[in-house]
This record gives C-alpha cells, sequence and structure tokens, in this order.
C-alpha cells in the first residue's frame, strides 16, 4: 500500500509540471500577442485555458481522492494539501493569461497599449514568462535557488506594474480614457500572474525546508 501511495505522490507532481508548462506556453503566447498585436497568438493562447482547466479538476479530483483512501498524515498530508492549493494558484495564471490575450484580440489589429508603454510591457512580458518557466523547473526539480530567484523576478515586475500607474496618472499622459484602462487592467494582469507564480514558491520551499518564507515587500491583495 505504500509503494501504490508513494506512486499516486509522483503522479500529483507530474500533474502539477504539466500545468505548469501550459500555463507556461500559454503566458508566452499571451504576452507576445499583446505586444505585437498577434491575434492569431491570442487565441492560441485563450484555447489553451480550458486544457489547463481540464487538467487542474482531474488534479484536484486525484488529490481528493487521495485524502479520502490513503488518509495522510504529516508530511504527505502537507504535500497533498500543498498541490490542491498550488494547482488553484495554477488554474488562476492560466486564467491571468487569458486575460492578457483577449485584451490584444479586443484591440486588434491595434497595439493595446500606447507606444510610450510598449517597452515597459515587453520587458514585463520577459519577465513574467521567465518566471513561468522557472515555476515549472521548480515544481520538476524543487531547486530552492529558483524559488529565490523567482521572487526576486516578482520585485521587477511589481516595479514596472507601479511604474504604469505613474504613467497613467501624470500630467504628461495623452492616452484616451480607454488607453488608461487597457493599460492599467493589463499591468495588473502581469503583476498577479507573478505573484501567484511567487506564492507557488514559497509553498515549495516550505515543502523543501520545513519554514514558511515570509514577504518582505508590500501587500497584495487577492484576485
Amino acid at each position: 500500500m505504500r509503494e501504490v501511495f508513494q506512486q499516486e505522490l509522483a503522479e500529483v507532481q507530474d500533474r502539477l509540471v504539466e500545468i505548469s508548462r501550459l500555463v507556461a506556453i500559454s503566458i508566452n503566447k499571451a504576452t507576445q500577442a499583446f505586444n505585437e498585436s498577434d491575434v492569431s497568438l491570442a487565441e492560441e493562447a485563450i484555447s489553451e485555458d480550458e486544457k489547463i482547466d481540464e487538467l487542474t479538476i482531474e488534479l484536484d479530483e486525484l488529490a481528493i481522492t487521495i485524502l479520502a483512501r490513503q488518509q495522510p498524515v504529516a508530511r504527505d498530508l502537507r504535500i497533498v494539501v500543498s498541490a490542491l492549493r498550488i494547482s488553484a494558484s495554477l488554474e488562476r495564471m492560466g486564467d491571468l493569461s487569458t486575460h492578457i490575450a483577449q485584451l490584444a484580440r479586443y484591440r486588434f489589429p491595434d497595439k493595446v497599449v500606447p507606444k510610450s508603454l510598449r517597452g515597459t510591457f515587453a520587458e514585463m512580458g520577459s519577465l513574467v514568462t521567465a518566471i513561468a518557466n522557472m515555476l515549472t523547473e521548480l515544481l520538476t526539480n524543487e531547486d530552492m535557488a529558483l524559488a529565490e530567484t523567482i521572487r526576486n523576478e516578482d520585485d521587477k515586475v511589481d516595479a514596472l506594474h507601479l511604474s504604469v500607474f505613474d504613467a497613467v496618472l501624470g500630467e504628461t499622459w495623452k492616452g484616451e480614457a480607454a488607453d488608461t484602462v487597457d493599460a492599467t487592467l493589463a499591468s495588473r494582469y502581469h503583476e498577479r500572474f507573478a505573484d501567484h507564480a511567487v506564492s507557488i514558491a514559497k509553498k515549495v520551499q516550505y515543502l523543501g525546508t520545513g519554514a514558511w518564507q515570509q514577504n518582505t515587500g508590500a501587500p497584495h491583495t487577492s484576485a
């Protein structure tokens, strides 16, 4: 029975990695679509979300079955419960990727944000894509150094997010009302995507070290 249980735990990890890989693919397509006004890539990113949702539901069902049948305790229990929480964050990351892609689709053939902000969003897109790829590697290998790197990269995303707000609230901002709304929404989606990655990284750190890592930056609201 113990061998079967360990196989089931390994399957949980494999499924988390699979979902994370799809999320990384989705955000890569979504940010490219956003920055390049590529409606085909936007549609591809949006279509990824259904698969992410399906795999998340299947993983949750597996985890609940393990809880009911195996009744794990101590670290094994923490692994299963953490998997449920991580899958929820991954599912939300998929949603946020979809939101970014939808903005690109709605504004096609125009670009979503004015020229003055395109460099900022290109950098933000590169950061969240890199974070998603690092998260997949973290879930695969449990390399704790990657968890710290994700947290550091999130600080850069936060700084860019604040710079977008400074820009749209500044006296020199020339954008229309729709430009202001699109820029603030898009910036928020990028920032929340990175925040969810940090949340997952903290859970992996906790499972690996037994110590809960507190946020050192400004508090974030949930989404």
